[in-house]
């Protein structure tokens, strides 16, 4: 049973605004930019030894054209991303580092410094997996295989707004239970997040974590017998690989057919959890209830800001469901394209920014509840995209 907090939020203070509040802009018809879209790149794949990355720059417009910011692409040797509107934050190359970027009020990156994030790990060891801000931007959360040189886990750094300076506040040992790509989803409340899945079908927890008030994230105690619906006679069970959160406190998972140590590979389902005030998890998902998708081999599920929609990517392609708070999920695309879908994420614009390591491409789809379609102008080329980030816009400055 997940322990009560017992705690109020941290005051939200001057961050509270970079990352904004989940409504749905209008857009502009007038060409104005209504998000920046940063993709890590790397120019020449398959070179033999390691070939720094580089960022190439977009803004999007209202319909989600995409057009370069002046001097992209950009020579930032980072991959995973994470944005809170004032700071660009990249895990470095093959160093363990985590690169500081201002954002400039033209979407162009301005290097303020770096963190290494293995200083304070037993060993020294770590390599950064996924990297996340909770919802204020006060803080930044590196996810990081081999912590100890022997687990996962994921480390805490408090967010300077002025400089984009990370203070070190501490890290939780996750065990060898869930690996380093998949990140944790906050609920609107930004106390608890959610992770799940390792990416096998053996080991088959779900990791709840609590954001304590000075931004450090802990494990809470397991909620693994909470976080699978009951399968149907054809196999032992539900394996929870991905977790997406709504703007209230419902999750999404993904649901993959097990008979462990063996995944079926059959098409994943969506479940849909309802946190408590002690963050709980519980469900009303049954093998009944959950849509079949068109994916078995899911990479990435992402909530729009809105809370209505939810896009799940994968080897197969790209689909994206209505998301119903408590009540199952429901059928809406079919597959958007084939192209395998290794990240995306949305703007507050109605787009979907998708990337396809495998076919070299970047994807942009306007999705709304009741149209679909993709963007002018998409899919773009790219030479071996690796990660993406989206800023929305405007920026704290320009607003």
């Amino acid at each position: 049973m997940i322990r009560q907090m017992g705690k109020v939020l941290a005051s939200l203070g001057a961050l509270v605004c970079l990352v904004g509040t989940t409504h749905i802009n209008a857009g502009t018809s007038d060409g104005t930019p209504v998000a920046y879209v940063y993709v890590a790149n790397t120019p020449h794949p398959g070179a033999g030894n390691y070939t720094p990355h580089q960022v190439i720059a977009f803004a999007a417009d209202a319909e989600g054209r995409l057009t370069a910011l002046p001097g992209s692409p950009f020579d930032h040797d980072i991959g995973p991303m994470a944005v809170n509107g004032l700071y660009l934050m990249g895990a470095k190359g093959n160093q363990q580092i985590i690169n500081i970027y201002k954002i400039a009020s033209d979407g162009h990156l301005d290097y303020m410094g770096e963190t290494n994030y293995a200083e304070h790990n037993q060993g020294r060891c770590g390599a950064a997996g996924q990297i996340f801000f909770d919802h204020t931007g006060h803080t930044l959360y590196v996810q990081e295989y081999d912590i100890d040189c022997a687990n996962s886990g994921t480390a805490s750094y408090a967010a300077d707004v002025e400089t984009g300076t990370l203070a070190y506040l501490g890290q939780t040992n996750t065990g060898s239970e869930y690996n380093d790509t998949n990140p944790a989803s906050f609920i609107a409340n930004n106390i608890y997040a959610y992770a799940a899945g390792p990416g096998d079908c053996y080991i088959y927890e779900t990791g709840a974590f609590e954001r304590n008030n000075n931004g450090l994230l802990t494990e809470l105690n397991t909620i693994g017998a909470l976080t699978s619906p009951e399968p149907p006679s054809s196999f032992r069970r539900y394996v929870a690989y991905l977790a997406a959160a709504d703007t209230t406190n419902h999750v999404a998972m993904t649901e993959m057919p097990a008979n462990p140590p063996d995944c079926l590979g059959r098409p994943v389902q969506l479940a849909t959890y309802t946190a408590d005030s002690h963050g709980n998890l519980t469900t009303t998902s049954t093998y009944a209830n959950m849509p079949t998708t068109a994916i078995v081999s899911p990479y990435d599920l992402k909530m729009a800001p809105s809370g209505v929609l939810l896009a799940v990517g994968g080897q197969e392609g790209l689909q994206v469901f209505h998301f119903n708070g408590a009540n199952p999920v429901t059928p809406y695309t079919g597959l958007l394209t084939r192209d395998p879908i290794n990240e995306m994420f949305w703007d507050k614009d109605n787009h979907l920014y998708a990337i396809s390591q495998s076919a070299n491409k970047l994807h942009v789809f306007t999705i709304t509840n009741s149209q679909h379609t993709e963007a002018p102008g998409s899919p773009y080329t790219i030479t071996s995209p690796d990660n993406i980030i989206v800023q929305p816009l405007p920026l704290p400055w320009t607003k």
